[in-house]
């Protein structure tokens, strides 16, 4: 009786437990159909989520560490693991590793979940070093069971061979076999150690380690080489992760060059990755009043001020970019050329620092390599990116590709008589202005020669009016009430006031809002 008792305790306890993890839901749907898939929630007692950081040292870029831990504050993790290069190291100067080490505290104090702390070379390079980490942290490599997963933290620099040269010694290979041992009932096995000794020449002990994960499944993560890749292995995947603020080219994914933090998902299948780029986690404020009204209520910061030439036929121009900085931030403007076929351009800089309120401006130089006509340069395209600098909250980046062209300046004739509006065209003798087709694509627009379709129209004026003249010639006609005029064969007159570099380059859009258009 008392054993029968026993059990029923255990079970009422274990029953009561995972009631007490399941979600209280109340959903009131008065309708046979529901307006979900299922209601098998996504959830679990074994499910847990946590993140790994990656290198922040080695060429390491300053506040890069700092905000993968604000990120992590968003996220929410329950608790972050590391592979170490925490501090820049590399020294026996007692006074600088003890500053060192204090400021990376600092980065932790901010976290809002616990930190699992595991050496790199930066870390431990020489004795001095290995003293101050076990002064900090007691051991240089340990493990513990979390929800059935086991996390064993190495540490690949217990031989103070330095970079390149990550080992395991026998001390250490008996540590991780008894550990193992012990625990061969774990669902899984997560490995951190700093050097991925999988590719590296005489890791001493690591292909032992190796066998021993052999027959589990099981995940293994590195940093040290700054870039990331992932290689499978029996049951395992080794994975050698990118950086958390270390020196990177920053190339991205094909290279493997990123700054991220992992962010793992412990299923009962086994665990799910997600490599969460810095710059893709924004808080609840990535967008407020005051940025839409900086970058999308505001024109933008750069601009080309137009040139209108009189002659079509120019070898050089100097142009000006205007950079205006009407906010009360710093402001940096970058500024990319693009290569064009008939011209070569150059700026002075290509990076400006334009102070809150103020304007900087900057020639820029065009040569007419081709001797081309003015009416005929496709527009020059500027990349343009500025950033705004907000204190204690993430930089505003606002790109914009700039289309810039000389214009060549038309005259528009007085009319020497009165014009009479009779579809006849004898009367007008100004000059005709030609407009190429050859741009017109796309079916029924595809073009097919002057036989297909010819345009010029001229332009003349007296005391009361501003007169328009076309002469169109079209083989076919194509006309459809059901479609819009966009998409059939139509005249539009466009009449725009904005300045030629922002009218030139208008692409269809704030019709009838910021210019005229008449439709016929």
């Amino acid at each position: 009786m008392r054993r029968y008792l026993s059990l029923l305790m255990v079970l009422l306890i274990v029953v009561g437990t995972s009631a007490q993890n399941q979600p209280r839901v109340i959903i009131d749907i008065p309708t046979e159909q529901k307006p979900w898939s299922s209601i098998e929630w996504n959830r679990s007692i074994d499910q847990f989520q946590f993140a790994v950081v990656t290198d922040r040292t080695g060429g390491h870029r300053p506040g890069i560490f700092l905000k993968g831990i604000q990120k992590l504050n968003l996220l929410q993790p329950e608790f972050v693991m590391s592979v170490g290069d925490l501090i820049e190291g590399y020294t026996e100067d007692e006074v600088r590793l003890d500053a060192e080490w204090t400021e990376f505290m600092g980065f932790i104090d901010s976290l809002d979940a616990p930190f699992f702390y595991v050496p790199g070379n930066h870390d431990i390079t020489n004795k001095v070093m290995e003293d101050k980490w076990k002064e900090l942290f007691g051991v240089t490599y340990y493990s513990f069971v979390y929800n059935d997963v086991l996390f064993l933290c190495l540490n690949s620099e217990d031989n103070l061979r330095g970079s390149g040269r990550g080992s395991i010694d026998d001390e250490q290979y008996e540590w991780i076999k008894k550990t193992l041992e012990e625990n061969q009932e774990v669902k899984w096995t997560m490995v951190f150690q700093h050097q991925p000794m999988w590719i590296q020449d005489d890791p001493m002990r690591w292909p032992d380690v190796e066998q021993l994960l052999e027959g589990r499944p099981h995940h293994v993560f590195a940093g040290h080489y700054h870039r990331y890749w992932k290689r499978s292995k029996g049951k395992g995947n080794y994975i050698a992760l990118a950086t958390t603020g270390g020196g990177s080219g920053l190339r991205g994914p094909a290279y493997g060059e990123f700054d991220h933090v992992v962010w793992i998902t412990m299923t009962e299948e086994g665990p799910i990755l997600a490599n969460l780029m810095l710059d893709g986690i924004w808080d609840e404020n990535v967008v407020t009043e005051d940025i839409v009204e900086l970058v999308r209520n505001r024109p933008y910061p750069v601009k080309v001020e137009p040139i209108y030439v009189a002659s079509n036929a120019l070898d050089q121009i100097t142009a000006e970019v205007k950079i205006t900085n009407d906010s009360d931030y710093p402001m940096t403007a970058r500024i990319k050329s693009n290569t064009h076929s008939a011209l070569h351009y150059s700026l002075e800089k290509d990076e400006v620092m334009v102070q809150p309120n103020d304007v900087v401006t900057l020639p820029l130089e065009l040569e007419n390599v081709k001797g081309a006509a003015v009416n005929a340069f496709d527009p020059i395209k500027l990349d343009a990116e500025v950033t705004y600098t907000y204190e204690g909250r993430p930089d505003i980046v606002v790109p914009q590709t700039i289309n810039f062209a000389p214009v060549y300046k038309q005259t528009i004739s007085k009319a020497p008589k009165k014009v009479k509006i009779d579809g006849d065209l004898k009367e007008w003798s100004g000059a005709w202005i030609t407009f190429d087709p050859t741009n017109m694509n796309g079916k029924p627009f595809d073009y097919r020669g002057e036989k297909d379709l010819s345009i010029k129209f001229s332009t003349s004026y007296d005391d009361e009016n501003f007169y328009l003249a076309f002469d169109i010639m079209d083989d076919e006609v194509y006309a459809d009430g059901d479609r819009s005029l966009w998409q059939q064969d139509a005249l539009i007159v466009a009449l725009d006031a904005r300045p030629t570099h922002i009218s030139a380059m208008n692409d269809g859009g704030g019709r009838n809002r910021e210019w005229l258009a008449y439709l016929r």
